[in-house]
């Protein structure tokens, strides 16, 4: 079994990642509820190690989705 260390992001990123999620949730547009969410793909990608598969846009959909289930 392979442990992988957990994505070490700056708190910033963080915060932003969260407030992402928020507007996400919050806007009724869904072509800018995906543009919310590619500009977070983008940012994580940063973070990324090569040896990572790639992060798409229905991931952070899901994380997103995953999230705001852990704050209601």
């Amino acid at each position: 079994m392979i442990v992988r260390k957990p994505l070490d992001l700056a708190p910033e990123v963080a915060r932003g990642f969260v407030k992402a999620m928020n507007d996400y949730f919050a806007e009724v547009n869904s072509t800018k509820r995906d543009a919310i969410a590619a500009h977070r793909l983008s940012v994580l990608g940063r973070y990324q190690t090569p040896r990572e598969g790639k992060l798409r846009l229905s991931d952070i959909k899901e994380m997103f989705a995953q999230m705001q289930k852990l704050i209601l």
